[in-house]
């Protein structure tokens, strides 16, 4: 898939990325990597958000609530955690997970690509 390529490479641009992975939550089985390091496999991370994406839709599902998750954060003490659930039918059960250097980010900034990102994005 070519197009999800440049994708991942486009969010691997994004100011402090240090790795990106399309992910289907419904198995958690990441169908596209970007990055990485040695501490940070992001094969592992995919499996392991699809658990925090399925717990909120739960929440949310619980709690009546009829709107769709934007993105979810996590911050760390050296790093932030992007996850971005896509729109639209092709995109359905699945997300960008983006990690970044807290140091280098620009967290803003990086939530704005990550939607540009995703708005090109047809799988």
């Amino acid at each position: 898939m070519p197009e999800m390529d440049v994708a991942l490479q486009d969010s691997m641009q994004i100011d402090g990325a240090i790795g990106v992975a399309l992910v289907d939550y419904t198995s958690g089985m990441a169908l596209g990597i970007a990055g990485g390091t040695p501490e940070l496999d992001l094969a592992v991370a995919a499996a392991g958000n699809t658990d925090v994406v399925r717990a909120k839709l739960r929440a949310m599902e619980m709690l009546g609530i009829r709107e769709q998750i934007e993105d979810v954060l996590i911050t760390l003490e050296t790093q932030y955690h992007l996850i971005r659930p896509l729109k639209g039918r092709a995109g359905e059960g699945l997300f960008l997970y983006l990690a970044l250097v807290r140091s280098k980010a620009n967290l803003a900034m990086a939530r704005h690509q990550l939607r540009r990102i995703e708005s090109g994005l047809d799988v």
